[in-house]
């Protein structure tokens, strides 16, 4: 700017001694830029850019090796490492700066190395109606806590075709539990799906096993997808986008049923997202562009007709019987017959979502049936299967002196003062006992005691 004043007022006839004092320059500096071939502007500076050393430089082989472990790790986390293990007192800025630089060069000397080049990427899928179905559990806290139910879990089961939601909330994961949440989804679709695509959980799966590997189901997995007509797919150990759908529906229940309401129970829960679903199922979908519920129609048109009759899954476990006649499970007691069993004899329990079955292990005979308990802690007790055990009935207590077995003639006279010890000794039965009285000599001969003579003097 000052070099195009200079030209200006040389132009307007101002002198150069005038010009050097109107833009405090040099006269010598504003002759040079006035002068015939002259530079339109001022020479700059080479750049000091990597001249001098980075703060970071001694650490880059570090984070070099970091980001080969993990290249998503976060320039943060790098900084406070370092600081914490390798004395690094660099600001944040110095770390990240580098990091931006190092991050994608790393990324590319692993992709050159990776033996499998389509990592991170996945085939997407479309089912026709009614073909497969996915289902997932969904952890929700402590929500009930109030009501004495320590953690809720929310099971979920979307139609692939329409993503038509399926959601319902129990205090359990167990086998039992599991499996009857199916037959209240398999209810509220009206069918059956042709598949259910699962994760490897210990419901359906029976053990884990080595990639490649046949991976063995559970046996009531099998008999019951046999009494429904479906097939099970599991999906490979670490492959959460292979039932994308309801990993999705699980965030979007959370958010829309049970975010910023209070509950006092699992059937309030429940009502909650039943009416939530016609609002679900009028939304356009964002995937297929359709509104749910018209994709669902289609979808639950083609669903396999349901059992006449449903399939009971019974979970089952063996427990030990107290001396109380009393059985644990869950943290619960049940009684049982105190009449048919032992202390320590072992018993089989067939666990259903609402009751608990108590067998003998061998020949099945049914001990008693109780209603399931819906807290930990319970106590579920028939009173009459105590009965015969001592109840504490013939136990008594009384503040009254024992009777006195004496002879009455014995007792003093009603105007004689009695002597406090006699009396005492009176009123003790062991004072009542007759004793035999024998003079003192004989005691003496009977401990070969011996007295030497003495005088009636000494005596």
């Amino acid at each position: 700017m000052d070099i195009r004043r200079f030209r200006a007022l040389h132009a307007a006839g101002v002198s150069i001694a005038e010009i050097a004092r109107q833009t405090g320059h040099d006269w010598a500096t504003v002759k040079k830029y006035l002068a015939g071939g002259a530079p339109p502007w001022p020479p700059r500076a080479p750049s000091r850019a990597g001249t001098q050393p980075l703060v970071i430089a001694p650490f880059t082989g570090v984070v070099d090796g970091w980001l080969r472990r993990d290249v998503t790790l976060k320039a943060s986390v790098i900084h406070e490492r370092l600081a914490a293990e390798h004395g690094f007192t660099g600001h944040y800025q110095r770390v990240k700066v580098y990091v931006a630089r190092a991050r994608p060069r790393i990324a590319a000397e692993l992709a050159r190395s990776d033996e499998n080049p389509l990592t991170g990427l996945h085939r997407r899928f479309e089912v026709v109606p009614g073909a497969q179905a996915q289902a997932d559990w969904g952890d929700e806290g402590p929500v009930l806590s109030s009501a004495g139910i320590p953690r809720v879990y929310s099971f979920h089961m979307v139609l692939s075709y329409s993503r038509d939601p399926f959601i319902c909330y129990t205090a359990s994961q167990d086998t039992a539990t599991f499996w009857d949440c199916h037959r209240r989804a398999f209810a509220h679709f009206g069918g059956v799906p042709g598949s259910i695509v699962y994760d490897r959980a210990k419901t359906v799966v029976k053990r884990h096993v080595a990639p490649g590997l046949a991976v063995p189901l559970h046996p009531e997995a099998v008999a019951f997808a046999g009494h429904y007509g479906f097939t099970i797919d599991v999906l490979a150990a670490y492959r959460p986008t292979g039932k994308g759908r309801v990993e999705r529906q699980v965030n979007i229940g959370r958010d829309h049923v049970l975010a910023g309401r209070d509950f006092d129970s699992l059937a309030a829960m429940d009502a909650a997202f039943a009416a939530w679903v016609p609002i679900r199922r009028a939304q356009v979908h964002r995937t297929h562009g359709e509104v749910i519920g018209i994709r669902a129609a289609a979808d639950r048109a083609a669903l396999l007709p349901l059992p006449e009759q449903p399939y009971l899954v019974a979970d089952k476990h063996l427990r030990r019987v107290g001396k109380d006649c009393l059985v644990s499970f869950e943290a619960s007691l049940y009684s049982v017959p105190a009449r048919a069993v032992r202390p320590g004899q072992r018993l089989e329990l067939r666990v259903t979502g609402d009751l608990v079955a108590i067998h003998l292990p061998g020949d099945g005979q049914c001990l008693a049936v109780h209603p399931r308990a819906a807290t930990r802690g319970s106590w579920v007790v028939d009173q009459t299967h105590w009965d015969g055990l001592p109840d504490g009935h013939g136990r008594a207590t009384t503040t009254d002196p024992p009777p006195c077995l004496a002879d009455p003639g014995d007792q003093p006279a009603a105007g004689d003062q009695p002597d406090p010890i006699a009396a005492l000794l009176t009123a003790h039965l062991a004072a009542a006992t007759p004793v035999a009285r024998r003079p003192l000599a004989d005691y003496d001969a009977a401990a070969h005691l011996t007295l030497p003579a003495t005088t009636g003097a000494d005596r």
